[in-house]
C-alpha cells in the first residue's frame, strides 16, 4: 500500500499495487509535468519505483505566464 496526501488536502488515500512514480501519475490521471511527487523531502522522477508503506505527497504545479 502506498499512502498519498494530494496537495493541501488533509486526507491521505491509499492504493495498492502501485510499483512507480507513473504508476501513481496514471492512476491519478496526471501527465508527467503536471505535479511533483515528494517522497521523505526528496523529488521523485517517473521512473523510481514505490515500495510498500511509501508516504508521498502529490503537488499539483500550476503555470504562471
Amino acid at each position: 500500500m502506498i499512502t498519498v496526501t494530494l496537495g493541501s488536502d488533509k486526507q491521505p488515500v491509499t492504493y495498492p499495487k502501485i510499483k512507480t512514480v507513473l504508476q501513481l501519475l496514471q492512476k491519478l490521471n496526471l501527465r508527467v509535468n503536471d505535479a511533483l511527487i515528494i517522497r521523505d523531502g526528496e523529488l521523485l522522477t517517473p521512473d523510481r519505483h514505490l515500495r510498500d508503506g511509501d508516504h508521498v505527497t502529490v503537488r499539483p504545479v500550476t503555470s504562471r505566464g
